[in-house]
């Protein structure tokens, strides 16, 4: 597949970028020459490149995150949306969300590199929207760190903890290649979430 890559030589991009070539996938510069575009940007950038993906009828793959999505609802081609592309993550959120169905109350750590732009991340975001909404969401942003996040569920007398620690942004890379697999077949407008895809 043909991809434009927005954000190839950030910190996402500069490592999941090479693995779309080993994977056979062929980078482009261009969105006239692309079959796709992989977004790894800013929430700046990311609208516009959105728009402009959207206008040349070009399917999007999104991992940026802090951005409102709300607008490409309704495009006329698939804008897949993923706060998080590890599977490991994806499966944390599952996790989470039956397991607040049965404990009764929960809080969410999120921990993430310093220069981390948006506070709670959208993994911290998306965990609580799906364990139903109205839990404290608590950001650490700090040298040292990759990304991680903890959902802690509480009851009387028991404490369950469900952790994702992806100290390596590689884990993002099967995730990507699924999106990529997967994007011909998803229906117009936004899909959201990387479970959506399992």
């Amino acid at each position: 597949m043909n991809v434009l890559f927005n954000g190839r030589g950030g910190r996402v991009g500069s490592v999941v970028a090479p693995a779309l070539v080993a994977a056979g996938h062929t980078l482009v510069e261009s969105l006239g020459a692309a079959d796709a575009m992989v977004d790894f940007t800013t929430p700046e950038a990311v609208v516009e490149n959105v728009r402009a993906a959207v206008a040349a009828g070009v399917p999007a793959v999104v991992g940026t995150t802090g951005w409102d999505w709300s607008e490409f609802e309704d495009a006329h081609v698939a804008v897949f949306y993923a706060p998080n592309f590890a599977i490991g993550a994806v499966l944390m959120m599952r996790f989470a969300a039956e397991a607040a169905q049965h404990m009764d109350r929960a809080e969410i750590v999120e921990l993430h590199h310093e220069t981390k732009v948006d506070a709670p991340s959208g993994t911290a975001k998306l965990t609580a929207e799906r364990m139903g909404g109205n839990v404290p969401i608590h950001s650490v942003r700090l040298p040292g760190l990759v990304a991680h996040q903890e959902v802690l569920l509480g009851s009387q007398g028991q404490l369950l903890t469900i952790r994702h620690d992806a100290p390596s942004r590689e884990a993002y890379v099967p995730g990507v290649l699924l999106a990529l697999e997967k994007l011909a077949a998803l229906p117009a407008g936004v899909t959201v979430g990387l479970d959506a895809l399992l």
